[in-house]
């Protein structure tokens, strides 16, 4: 159902938008998104293809003991250290964390890995963050925001 919702209020956005374009700027429009649908959409088919493969090569009996029920603040500190260096977007790291839960890790890890990836993917902090914001800004944010993902964790495993 919400994938139905959010397309109608995409579509209604697209027709909104392309509306308050006009007939004269509607042609270079259509060439952006041409361009942008070109270098976007190899990339989201290898990234899930990618995910899929590396959900069917996670070791459940591994994965179940470092990240289970069990792993506790174990796990939740590894969690944390493997958000960063994970490569590619979203469709990589939350596939990455459902294959994970669908192997046996806790809610928890998956939460503290999926925020920490989020807050700290080093991918973007080299490619965006450092090149637009510059070193200091990255370190100032990540010096207020390291603690996240850890309460994050903390949070889920006290409310089980």
């Amino acid at each position: 159902m919400n994938i139905l919702i959010g397309t109608v209020l995409l579509l209604g956005l697209s027709a909104w938008f392309w509306h308050k374009l006009g007939p004269e700027r509607r042609p270079e429009a259509l060439a952006a998104t041409k361009a942008t649908l070109a270098f976007t959409l190899p990339r989201i088919v290898v990234a899930l293809v990618g995910a899929g493969l590396f959900a069917e090569l996670l070791p459940d009996d591994q994965v179940q003991a470092f990240f289970g029920a069990d792993g506790g603040w174990k796990g939740i500190l590894l969690a944390a250290c493997l958000g960063p260096p994970t490569p590619g977007g979203a469709f990589v790291s939350f596939a990455i964390g459902a294959a994970a839960l669908k192997a046996g890790a806790s809610v928890p890890a998956v939460l503290t890995y999926v925020t920490s990836w989020a807050l700290f993917s080093t991918t973007k902090i080299l490619t965006y963050e450092i090149p637009m914001m510059g070193a200091r800004a990255m370190w100032l944010r990540v010096a207020l925001s390291w603690p996240i993902p850890f309460i994050v964790g903390a949070v889920v495993l006290l409310i089980g």
